[in-house]
């Protein structure tokens, strides 16, 4: 069985925020028989315990929403326990949270900042951008909030990243958008997500991206980092080229030719293959009534895992192909599995740009990485 990590969703899609482009809130349907879902404690003890018992080189528990905080510090401090109580010798285990971080405490920081938590922080840009899509229940911006939590993180010097989610809201911003995270927040850990939802009819939802719009945001920052922060900022997605580059491993999934990188755990234990995929059709199985390796070789998630290589037939010609792997299968077909995914993804002449304007340069890095590694 290949090493894999854990998306879990202790909250299930329950949210204390109503980001207008969330694709998750709706997953709540999936459990009508509660309006508020909770991991219990039973399932966090069966989720660690069998996942620390794989004989993995390294076991990544990382915790997502709906808002994962909306568990509160106990749940984590519990979680910890189990970790150190049913941990093998020598287990390499990392922890992540991503979160809105509205819902931060002091004492929440001082305890991931002790325990080597890493979070992920969501955030789109200064005030006025950010609050055009991330309002809270009442409808009011939640700008500020998130800026008091990452206030408490740097109190405590705990590690944490931010993560934009890239939609009409500020995709005619890039730079903006950029100087604020690396000027202001003094960030130098980022990401940025495309915002790609898309209709049954394959069209477009109000709120995503064209492919013109995420090339044109994702150049624009690259030369201003190229130019200006190359040796000081830290972006996923050049660094993740540059990895590949290197090594020829990818360091995000959707580079990888494979979408077997990650399992999703719902609050109850049901478990499904990936955090785009949560529909009722593709429920694997459950921790309490299946062992791991029932569910990484149920029919379900080989047919899942291979459609990656499903892709368009102008693929095989492509240059970029090593490294676009015909992109995340959910921006190709949308969200629905049964839609044929040999077809190009929507954001692929974006890529393409994307390529052509980058590459040169980061392999240009790369080989300087690379010469300086054979000299030490």
């Amino acid at each position: 069985m290949t090493p894999f990590s854990l998306l879990i969703k202790p909250a299930g899609a329950d949210c204390n925020l109503r980001c207008a482009y969330c694709f998750y809130l709706d997953r709540a349907e999936l459990y009508p028989e509660t309006q508020i879902h909770r991991m219990s404690e039973a399932t966090l003890t069966r989720l660690v315990r069998s996942y620390l018992a794989l004989p993995f080189p390294a076991h990544t528990f990382a915790f997502q929403g709906g808002e994962p905080l909306l568990m509160g510090e106990a749940f984590f401090q519990n979680l910890v326990r189990l970790q150190k109580r049913y941990a093998r010798p020598g287990a390499q285990i990392t922890n992540c949270v991503q979160t809105n971080g509205t819902l931060l405490t002091p004492a929440l920081a001082r305890f991931f900042a002790n325990e080597n938590f890493l979070l992920g922080v969501s955030i789109d840009g200064p005030a006025e951008l950010h609050n055009l899509r991330r309002p809270n229940r009442n409808g009011d911006g939640s700008h500020a909030m998130v800026v008091d939590g990452l206030k408490l993180l740097r109190s405590e010097n705990a590690a944490f990243n931010l993560l934009t989610l890239v939609s009409q809201s500020n995709v005619h911003h890039p730079l903006t958008v950029y100087r604020y995270l690396r000027d202001t927040l003094n960030c130098r850990f980022m990401q940025f997500i495309e915002c790609v939802e898309l209709m049954d009819d394959g069209s477009l939802l109000p709120d995503a991206i064209t492919a013109q719009q995420w090339a044109d945001f994702i150049i624009a920052i690259f030369d201003e980092w190229y130019a200006h922060d190359k040796q000081t900022v830290s972006i996923r997605l050049f660094d993740s080229i540059v990895n590949k580059l290197l090594s020829g491993n990818a360091h995000s999934c959707a580079m990888s030719g494979d979408c077997r990188a990650y399992f999703v755990v719902e609050h109850n234990g049901d478990v499904y293959p990936c955090d785009f995929f949560v529909r009722p059709e593709l429920k694997l199985g459950n921790l309490h009534t299946e062992d791991w390796d029932e569910l990484w070789e149920h029919p379900l998630h080989t047919r899942f895992g291979a459609r990656k290589h499903e892709w368009h037939e102008d693929c095989h010609s492509c240059p970029y192909l090593s490294l676009c792997q015909g992109d995340c299968p959910k921006n190709r077909t949308g969200h629905d599995f049964n839609r044929d995914s040999r077809q190009k993804s929507h954001l692929c002449e974006a890529w393409k740009r994307i390529y052509a304007h980058i590459l040169p340069p980061l392999k240009r890095e790369a080989e300087h990485l690379r010469a300086q590694h054979s000299h030490r």
